[in-house]
């Protein structure tokens, strides 16, 4: 255990002999943090600006998904996606998690999402909130840039280009520099770009430019999308499209904000996430 400065503490748990980090604050009812996966992607630099005010009334824990932030660098190329979700699964039960409500950031989001309307894996879901979640994902221009990491700092800050609006962020270290060391790590990369290896054997489905299937309308927990209007790297209006499907969904667009909404424009995130708690999930 490692306490942070912001009086968060940094710890580590065993799962089926995986090494599992989780960051943890708060007192009371669980709300667990799911990150993004991008290049550098993990609990602290996803959810820097937003733990503290979300801990005031939650008992927050955020882990790093399989193969990110200091959690073992594993991969698995026969079980994919489907390992990743079954880690977080076993994580949840080791550390106890019976009821909790669920937040999570691109790819987080999006397999939140897939859980909540599938039920392929048991996560003891209350309530959810996807920042920037679901709906078709194109592979396009700054989609292929956020692909292109080449181990330079120069490329993380393209790389995070494609995430922010606001230009002033490419400034701040935590999103530039401090992603650059994470993902630079021992296997950070490999376990990030192993996801995008192809055996020619392999069937035509692809992570980026194909169909979304997901049976949203099968979501029977409440549910918050939030989106950034400048959103570069997915579709106009996406979200609507999403909310459209999915029942008594609260949809909150981000005005400022580009892929990270929870980062440009925390306060106005923060205070509409608890608002959603506050009615579908009280302290």
């Amino acid at each position: 255990m490692r306490p942070l400065p912001d009086g968060t503490f940094s710890r580590y748990v065993l799962v089926d002999g995986i090494r599992t980090h989780y960051l943890e604050a708060g007192t009371g009812r669980r709300l667990v943090l799911l990150h993004d996966g991008g290049f550098g992607g993990s609990a602290r630099l996803t959810w820097f600006m937003n733990i503290g005010a979300l801990s005031n009334r939650y008992h927050v824990i955020a882990p790093d998904w399989l193969g990110f932030g200091e959690t073992d660098k594993i991969y698995d190329f026969g079980g994919n996606r489907g390992r990743r979700l079954r880690h977080m699964t076993r994580f949840l039960e080791t550390v106890c998690v019976d009821e909790a409500a669920f937040i999570g950031c691109s790819m987080g989001a999006t397999l939140l999402l897939q859980v909540a309307a599938t039920g392929e894996e048991p996560w003891p879901i209350a309530a959810l909130v996807s920042v920037s979640g679901g709906g078709f994902v194109p592979l396009n221009d700054a989609r292929k840039r956020a692909l292109s990491f080449d181990c330079t700092l120069d490329s993380m800050r393209t790389v995070v280009s494609t995430y922010v609006h606001q230009r002033q962020w490419l400034d701040d270290p935590r999103m530039v520099a401090e992603r650059f060391t994470q993902a630079i790590s021992p296997g950070a990369w490999e376990a990030v770009a192993a996801a995008r290896f192809k055996s020619p054997l392999a069937p035509g489905q692809r992570d980026f430019g194909a169909e979304d299937v997901t049976p949203y309308a099968k979501i029977a927990v409440p549910a918050m999308l939030a989106a950034g209007c400048h959103d570069v790297l997915r579709e106009p209006n996406y979200a609507a499209g999403v909310a459209a499907a999915i029942p008594g969904v609260v949809l909150r667009l981000f005005e400022h904000s580009g892929h990270l909404p929870n980062i440009e424009e925390a306060d106005d995130f923060n205070r509409h996430v608890l608002e959603f708690l506050a009615v579908h999930y009280p302290p």
